[in-house]
């Protein structure tokens, strides 16, 4: 039944991608985007990136909301340094399904968050990714849903505590762990039962999930607007990344600029899906019903939508937070990374 329910969802996004093959692709807009206040958020391996490109670039980024993910860094295994190409990703996989979801083979652990924690301090000084210290005035929102049984609430428990051993204080963190929600991004009105894990990963639990994390990342904000007002741009990936196969980002990404921030002035919310919730996979679910784009409209706030390819070493579309685009996944070099650096830089410049 799951496999026909995907399969079905995947015929269906493929088939209303085809219909808008029509639909106008062009460059992403410079709409003169505050660039040094970006926050991001993301769900399950989109929770992993958020996290990596908060710490990768914690200089320009004030926040982060970690949906049913862990800590950065989890997935690097202690002995991938000692090996190179893909026996490296490989062990680097084990450890990802193993230690950093179900926790399924107690040698793993719980994450060392403490040793984490170093391990990013250390990557800082080295200047592989901006200095810690970036991160302690950051405001944290972290979720694990009760009926998650893909990514275990002691995994995204230690999510927190990374934070903690970073040095972020109490006050800037917030953990939400008793709703009974699946593996999902969860939302007042939209989606499937509050418990369901299947996609396209988005549930109706009465809750509004874009609406607290943004509440918390970015302060008192105003109430959504009824419908999304602004506008849902469609735009060309490639000019910011490598090739598909390398990079695993797909040829189109979506952003949604309200009317208000064509001007410029607004601030941007980086919105990571999870895996197989791709526009490739699932359609725009993701981009359309989560909320963002009408809390975007009242509080002058463009939001990026980033996306991934399906490829033979990524059959599920999920974002690299083990490795398999290389050994530097973890830093500001990562290809993914850097793609998603380009088009912030790309929405700062100066509107036309």
């Amino acid at each position: 039944m799951g496999f026909r329910r995907s399969t079905v969802f995947a015929l269906l996004a493929a088939a209303s991608l085809a219909g808008c093959s029509g639909e106008d692709v062009g460059q992403l807009p410079a709409v003169g985007a505050q660039m040094n206040e970006t926050t991001v958020s993301g769900i399950s391996s989109g929770a992993y990136m958020a996290g990596q490109f908060q710490i990768a670039h914690a200089s320009i980024v004030t926040g982060a909301a970690i949906i049913a993910g862990g800590p950065y860094g989890c997935a690097e295994s202690a002995f991938s340094g000692m090996v190179i190409g893909p026996f490296a990703t490989m062990l680097n996989a084990s450890k990802a399904i193993s230690g950093c979801m179900q926790n399924s083979m107690a040698a793993w652990g719980v994450p060392n968050a403490a040793l984490l924690a170093d391990k990013a301090t250390e990557r800082g000084a080295d200047g592989k990714i901006d200095a810690t210290a970036d991160v302690l005035t950051d405001r944290v929102y972290v979720f694990s849903g009760t009926k998650d049984r893909t990514v275990a609430p002691a995994i995204v428990a230690s999510a927190v505590e990374f934070y903690r051993r970073l040095g972020v204080p109490d006050a800037n963190i917030r953990f939400v762990s008793d709703m009974p929600a699946g593996h999902a991004f969860v939302t007042e009105t939209e989606g499937a039962t509050c418990s369901t894990s299947d996609q396209p990963y988005i549930v109706d639990c009465d809750y509004d999930q874009a609406r607290d994390l943004l509440s918390h990342l970015l302060g008192t904000i105003a109430a959504p607007s009824q419908t999304a007002q602004g506008r849902y741009v469609t735009f060309d990936q490639r000019p910011f990344g490598e090739d598909r196969n390398r990079s695993g980002m797909a040829d189109t990404g979506v952003v949604y600029v309200p009317d208000a921030c064509r001007g410029g002035g607004c601030r941007v919310h980086v919105a990571f899906h999870g895996c197989a919730q791709n526009r490739e996979t699932v359609g725009n679910a993701f981009v359309e019903q989560t909320g963002f784009a009408r809390l975007a409209d009242t509080n002058r706030l463009v939001v990026l939508f980033p996306q991934t390819v399906v490829t033979g070493n990524n059959p599920q579309g999920c974002w690299d937070w083990w490795g398999y685009t290389g050994s530097e996944f973890l830093t500001r070099e990562a290809p993914q990374v850097r793609a998603v650096a380009a088009m912030l830089a790309r929405l700062a410049e100066k509107a036309n």
